[in-house]
């Protein structure tokens, strides 16, 4: 199997989700977001703003913003620059909302809520095909602690993604909470923590 077929299979598996649960999917997938950024001491977060089949994870942005300094990505060419939340979101093409632009330059964040479409064996994503997650992470000065969110479990044992693809330390899903298991080691105090639940 190729990194294109699966991402095939799961987009295939996300239009058969009903829309009738997707309120009931991402209420979990928010609290176990919201527990998860509450217990980091990590202040500086990039979040997303939910489109078409992504998990609408605005309840946690709500939720942290007044202690936590929020995000978003701004498009910018074949990437995107991280600005400050600030409403107004102004409406852009494609029916994707984002905040006004900043003359800020941020190479330094504690954590990435990042959307997956699929995640391979080594923990890897794969994504919609535009790769920009994939050129936004390069220009950071440090890794954040990358948490990828899903709106159902498509993770595959092969290796499939390659060098340039970004890797994460948790996945969330409804169904609960991944970790690497390079995270467990990284994070011994933690192990545990964010098994499946």
């Amino acid at each position: 199997m190729t990194k294109s077929d699966f991402r095939s299979h799961c987009l295939k598996q996300m239009k058969k989700l009903s829309p009738i649960g997707k309120l009931y999917r991402d209420a979990k997938v928010n609290r176990h977001l919201i527990r998860i950024l509450r217990e980091e001491k990590g202040k500086r977060i990039l979040f997303y703003w939910p489109f078409g089949f992504e998990v609408d994870i605005r309840k946690s942005i709500w939720a942290l913003r007044a202690k936590k300094t929020i995000y978003l990505p701004f498009m910018d060419g074949e990437s995107f620059k991280m600005v400050p939340l600030r409403l107004p979101l102004e409406h852009k093409a494609f029916g994707i909302y984002e905040p006004r632009y900043s003359n800020l330059n941020i190479k330094i964040i504690d954590i990435a809520i990042v959307p997956v479409v699929g995640v391979d064996g080594s923990f890897c994503r794969i994504g919609f095909g535009k790769g920009m997650y994939d050129r936004f992470f390069p220009t950071l000065k440090s890794k954040p602690l990358t948490i990828f969110i899903q709106s159902l479990a498509c993770v595959t044992s092969e290796k499939l993604c390659d060098h340039h693809d970004i890797s994460g330390d948790l996945l969330i899903t409804p169904h609960g909470v991944d970790a690497n298991k390079e995270f467990h080691v990284k994070r011994t105090t933690h192990r545990g923590r964010y098994s499946r639940s």
